[in-house]
């Protein structure tokens, strides 16, 4: 099983992003291309999926890109790592649940290994973070989800929040949730994320092996 893994050093604008994934997508369907990973941060941009809903965009003047992802109005922009991939399930049991679980151990057992609690919720797809001060519980988004699937091959993927602007959120409903927060990586545990991208990777990988 080939896959390529692909790295971009600079923002990459969201269209032309999904550009090439559907690109991939088609030739994977014709059998002309392996399968991809590829990690990039985007220029500032809001998406919306294909379950949004209008009231859910707080600030009337933004421009919004609708997308074909599943998922609701979301914020991409520096600091915040994008992993895109592009995957054939026709070899993994066609089974997009079992994806979106590989999905969402990949980023728990990632941040395990920088000593960060997160979990999944079924409700809210998504991870989440839980703190508590002065007694209070607080639940935050730290990694959004959104795929989508043509033929059994599925992409898009998900971000991570490591260092992006969290104000940008409050433009939006993020995701369709009213009563929750989104945070990053550095609000909880300030240092270094430099290899989190590897490890995301090498956990992504083994995930869908299984």
């Amino acid at each position: 099983m080939m896959i390529e893994i692909k790295k971009s050093i600079k923002p990459i604008k969201y269209e032309n992003a999904i550009y090439l994934l559907e690109k991939r997508l088609n030739e994977m369907i014709q059998k002309k291309s392996n399968e991809l990973i590829w990690i990039l941060e985007h220029k500032e941009v809001y998406t919306a999926g294909v379950s949004y809903k209008k009231n859910e965009l707080l600030d009337k003047s933004i421009k919004l890109v609708k997308t074909n992802r599943g998922g609701k109005i979301t914020y991409h922009g520096p600091g915040q790592l994008v992993f895109y991939f592009v995957i054939d399930l026709n070899k993994r049991d066609r089974n997009i649940r079992k994806l979106i679980t590989s999905i969402e151990n990949t980023i728990i057992d990632t941040l395990k290994e920088f000593k960060i609690n997160a979990f999944a919720d079924r409700k809210n797809i998504g991870i989440w973070h839980k703190s508590k001060i002065e007694n209070k519980t607080k639940i935050e988004k730290i990694a959004a989800i959104g795929i989508k699937v043509k033929k059994w091959i599925a992409y898009h993927g998900f971000s991570i929040n490591i260092s992006n602007n969290l104000d940008a959120y409050k433009k939006i409903i993020p995701c369709g949730i009213k009563d929750k927060e989104v945070t990053n990586l550095i609000s909880i545990k300030k240092k270094k994320y430099n290899n989190l991208s590897d490890i995301l990777i090498k956990k992504f990988i083994k995930e869908i092996k299984n």
